[in-house]
């Protein structure tokens, strides 16, 4: 539960709650063992499917019952009014007095949506056509460099969601990408991050798209700029050369023509975009140049799979639902402080980074949309590697450890590089897994494999492990858009659920704020004025650079 002190004013808890919490004391302590031998059936029914996924929820410590509480609690938290009012583009972001729209971002041309007087699918599909226009003049070669060379690199310049969305797309979809460029992504204001990305590179050859709503995030301008004096170092001070190797994705023109950008070549997007929701918005203009406008929107048809899917489809067959739902039970009733996510496919490797932005900065909330103070635990940890390698690091604590740790397994029929027996391998592994995860190894199985009674203790698995698997037939740009999504309105059911505003950021401000105060202490320009250890480590910065620069 939060720490610090409770408000007075907390709100009434809801009934569900105080059913759900009776039946957590019926069955908490169940084994999936006795839960498939008293249902042999539940492996089939406890399932459900839509927008090209299949989703087994069969291997949780769940029963019809439970399902059908958790429906009833959402349905007390009146989650479709909510679902209906961010479709419709009414202010559920209340603490900014916005929007949340990342849903129009994905509707098809000829939809229409108007939001305070304006048509926003329309203005959605003006700047998708500018970005298609672009990504094949450069994809073709028609774009060239400030000497008349063919651009063949493309550098990402942006942080959180201006960079987790674009890297995590491009490795995700590397196969369906332009072989013949090269494609890098920098977020961190450590030099490392643009240092490494620019080795190797012809600034004559390389764009960047620099990436800021406001063009003014500070880690973000900072590597711009720095990326600007390579370029410029190259075409001998020659600032008409920023023009032909820059564009911005942005809604201030102003600074961005400060920089040198031509503002034509500016992409917009809208305050009803979070930066973390935004992957499908301009942002993903280094994802369109990698794959291609088709392919681009190909994975703007799977978000919208899994948004219909999720507006339409009853609650207890409705796949973000049913993941938004058992994430509250496992966080609310078991305790649960993380979530693992295990994707089978290695061109998912970034997934699992990019899941922890979108979850953990969404409902990461101790606050109520009343102001008041959560009654209970929101916002679990998320984290995980692609399978088979974590098999071989934390799955040990997984299953033998004293953290109960809920996990997603997503997997794929086919492979995009079928070679040997390598995805065989691959899947058995994953059901493999889930299947020790439930149901471990009791003491009577190890001593019937004859076993040393010294070791028998070390060699039983408790099982009743929870887990999801989610299948699909291969990896796809629909499919990586219906996965996104399907994680997004999860996270929203989470945030209805809890009372929070899933969609705002707040807590990332305090310590930005800080660093800019920092900063000139760290120079000398000012005194440390901070706490004893803050103070202390401001000044143990500057001796040992004293001590470097002697």
């Amino acid at each position: 539960m939060p720490d610090g002190p409770r408000s007075t004013s907390a709100p009434q808890e809801r009934a569900a709650l105080a059913a759900l919490r009776a039946h957590h004391e019926e069955i908490g302590t169940a084994h999936l063992r006795d839960l498939f031998a008293e249902d042999p059936d539940r492996g089939r029914r406890l399932t459900a499917e839509g927008a090209g996924l299949y989703l087994d929820y069969s291997k949780h410590r769940v029963t019809d019952t439970t399902i059908r509480l958790l429906v009833g609690l959402a349905e007390e938290a009146d989650l479709r009014a909510r679902v209906e009012a961010m479709f419709n583009g009414e202010k559920i972001n209340a603490t900014e007095g916005r929007s949340v729209l990342h849903t129009a971002l994905r509707r098809p041309r000829g939809d229409s949506l108007i939001v305070d007087g304006v048509d926003v699918v329309a203005e959605v599909h003006e700047v998708l056509d500018r970005m298609a226009s672009f990504a094949r003049s450069v994809r073709e070669g028609a774009w060239r460099g400030h000497t008349g060379q063919r651009i063949v690199n493309v550098v990402n310049i942006g942080i959180g969601g201006s960079d987790l969305g674009p890297a995590m797309a491009y490795e995700a979809l590397k196969h369906f990408s332009e072989r013949s460029m090269t494609f890098r992504f920098v977020s961190n204001v450590d030099a490392t991050d643009l240092t490494e990305a620019l080795l190797g590179l012809d600034p004559s050859e390389t764009l960047f798209i620099v990436s800021s709503k406001t063009f003014g995030t500070l880690e973000t301008l900072t590597n711009a700029r720095t990326a600007r004096e390579w370029l410029l170092a190259s075409a001998g001070g020659d600032q008409a050369a920023v023009a032909k190797h820059f564009v911005a994705v942005s809604t201030n023109a102003e600074k961005v023509a400060e920089f040198g950008i031509d503002p034509a070549n500016m992409f917009g997007f809208w305050d009803w975009v979070g930066g973390r929701y935004s992957m499908d918005s301009a942002i993903g203009l280094s994802t369109m140049v990698a794959i291609g406008p088709e392919r681009f929107e190909e994975m703007l048809a799977g978000f919208h799979d899994m948004d219909t899917h999720f507006r339409e489809t009853a609650l207890d067959r409705n796949l973000p639902v049913l993941t938004g739902l058992l994430g509250v039970w496992y966080r609310d009733f078991f305790g649960a402080q993380t979530v693992a996510v295990l994707p089978y496919e290695q061109y998912l490797k970034r997934f699992p980074a990019y899941l922890q932005q979108l979850t953990m900065e969404s409902n990461g909330k101790r606050t109520t949309l009343a102001g008041v103070e959560v009654q209970q635990d929101t916002g679990a940890i998320y984290w995980g590697e692609p399978g088979t390698n974590g098999q071989h690091s934390f799955y040990q604590l997984i299953h033998q450890g004293t953290t109960l740790i809920p996990c997603d397994f997503i997997g794929f029929c086919r492979s995009l590089n079928p070679v040997g027996d390598h995805q065989d391998l691959l899947i058995a592994n994953l059901l493999a897994q889930t299947e020790a995860l439930a149901f471990g190894k009791t003491r009577a199985e190890v001593e019937a494999e004859g076993t040393a009674p010294e070791l028998v203790p070390h060699r039983i698995f408790p099982g009743n492990r929870p887990s999801s698997t989610i299948l699909a037939r291969e990896l796809s740009p629909r499919i990586l858009g219906t996965l996104v999504a399907l994680y997004e309105h999860a996270v929203f059911t989470q945030g209805v659920i809890w009372e929070i505003d899933s969609f705002d950021q707040w807590g990332v401000e305090l310590g930005k704020a800080l660093a800019l105060r920092i900063l000139p202490e760290l120079s000398g320009d000012a005194e440390p004025a901070h706490d004893s250890s803050t103070n202390a480590l401001l000044e143990r910065v500057r001796s040992m650079r004293r001590e470097t620069a002697e």
